[in-house]
C-alpha cells in the first residue's frame, strides 16, 4: 500500500485527489496539508510513502516545503502536481528534491500511474514537460553531439526507448506495441542495464542523443 499525503491549498482539489486516489487498491491517503508549514507538521506525524505537492500556497510554497521535508526525511518521496508547469517552477522545485512534476490537467489514469512509480522509485513527468527537460538536458550536457558509440539495442528496445522519450508510461507503450506490462518492464530493464541511465529522464535524454524518437 502506498501512503500519500496531499498537499494543496485548494479543498476541492484535495476532495478530488482523495476519491481519485481511494479508487486505487493500491493507494491510501493518510493525511492532507493546505500549505507547506502544514505539510511539515503532517509529515511528521503520519511519515506518507509520497507527497503529492502542490507549489503556490499562502505562507510557505510547495518549493521550500520540498526542500525542509527532504532534509528531515530524504526517503520520502515528493510529485509535484501544479497549475504552473512553466520552467520558473519546474527547475527549482527539481534542485529542492522532487521527483516527478505533472500538471494539474494530467488524465486521472496518468496521476495515478505516476504515483506509483514515483512510489517505486522512478521520475514521472508530463509529457510536454519531459519534453522539456530532456531539451534542456541534451543541449547543456551534450554540445558537441550525441555519443558516438551506442551500446547494442534490439529493434523493440530502441521502439520502447523512443517512446519513452515520447513521455510514454509503461502501460501505454504495452498499449502501444501490444504487449504485456511485465514485457514492457524488462525492456526498460534492461536498457537501464546497457545505456547506464538509472532513470526514465536520462533514458528519454539518450533517445534524443541518438535521434532515437518518435518524432
Amino acid at each position: 500500500m502506498i501512503r500519500v499525503l496531499l498537499v494543496d491549498d485548494q479543498q476541492l482539489v484535495r476532495a478530488g485527489l482523495r476519491m481519485l486516489c481511494a479508487s486505487a487498491d493500491d493507494i491510501e491517503v493518510v493525511g492532507e496539508a493546505a500549505n507547506g508549514n502544514e505539510a511539515l507538521t503532517r509529515v511528521e506525524e503520519v511519515v506518507p510513502d509520497l507527497v503529492v505537492m502542490d507549489l503556490r500556497m499562502p505562507g510557505m510554497d510547495g518549493i521550500t516545503a520540498t526542500r525542509r521535508i527532504l532534509d528531515r526525511r530524504p526517503g520520502i518521496r515528493i510529485l509535484v502536481l501544479t497549475t504552473f508547469d512553466d520552467d520558473e517552477h519546474l527547475y527549482p522545485a527539481l534542485s529542492a528534491g522532487a521527483c516527478g512534476f505533472l500538471a494539474k490537467d494530467a488524465a486521472p489514469d496518468e496521476l495515478l500511474d505516476a504515483v506509483r512509480r514515483a512510489a517505486a522509485g522512478d521520475s514521472p513527468f508530463s509529457r510536454d514537460v519531459l519534453r522539456r527537460l530532456v531539451a534542456h538536458a541534451v543541449d547543456s550536457r551534450n554540445p558537441g553531439g550525441a555519443p558516438k558509440n551506442l551500446p547494442p539495442l534490439t529493434a523493440r528496445e530502441r521502439e520502447v526507448l523512443a517512446l519513452i522519450a515520447a513521455g510514454l508510461s509503461n502501460a501505454d507503450i504495452g498499449e502501444r506495441l501490444h504487449v504485456g506490462l511485465t514485457t514492457v518492464k524488462t525492456h526498460v530493464s534492461n536498457l537501464m542495464t546497457k545505456t547506464g541511465a538509472d532513470n526514465r529522464v536520462r533514458l528519454a535524454m539518450l533517445a534524443h542523443q541518438y535521434g532515437l524518437t518518435t518524432g
